[in-house]
């Protein structure tokens, strides 16, 4: 995946975006975290932004337009990106604090909608991780935050599941589909 990354050429400005895309619980941040590492490891900058920086149960994509403003379009400008990430310790949604993201040569962008048709034309690269099935996926998205968010996680799930349809992600990654079992 990394040599097809840096095979294609960058399309957000002089910056490779890589979109690691999939539903809910599909293993999407465990992934992109072990992208980040091996490029770092082989000497590049990159950086790394998850839409559930973004999103709240409540808006699971129409946040959509912060990160463009705050983030892509300065990146493409040759500028530092910025942003306000979601804090959710207080078990609710707040303002939490303000990331800057360096002009990076690669820029992960891992999360539900990461993939999205409106994205597509400024992304290097496209990959699509499945997961498993939809039980499987609300048990391991349960498991990682916390059994009292299964019913909003449940609700996601069935947002997501036309969401997908509709943007046709999965179908844009046709050829970068990997399975759970595949990393």
């Amino acid at each position: 995946m990394i040599d097809a990354l840096f095979a294609a050429p960058p399309r957000l400005g002089a910056v490779r975006v890589l979109a690691v895309d999939g539903p809910s619980g599909s293993g999407k941040s465990t992934l992109a975290g072990k992208i980040v590492a091996e490029l770092a490891g082989r000497g590049a900058r990159v950086a790394l932004v998850s839409t559930d920086e973004f999103a709240t149960w409540d808006e699971p994509v129409s946040w959509w337009p912060r990160l463009e403003t705050g983030v892509l379009e300065p990146l493409r400008a040759g500028r530092p990106g910025r942003y306000r990430r979601v804090d959710w310790s207080a078990g609710v949604p707040l303002p939490g604090e303000e990331v800057e993201i360096p002009v990076p040569e690669v820029l992960v962008l891992e999360g539900v909608s990461s993939g999205r048709a409106r994205m597509r034309p400024s992304l290097s690269l496209l990959t699509w991780l499945d997961g498993g099935t939809e039980a499987e996926r609300l048990d391991r998205a349960a498991e990682r935050d916390g059994e009292g968010s299964r019913a909003e996680l449940r609700r996601w799930q069935l947002f997501e599941r036309g969401w997908f349809a509709v943007d046709g992600t999965r179908a844009a990654a046709a050829d970068r589909l990997v399975t759970s079992r595949e990393w």
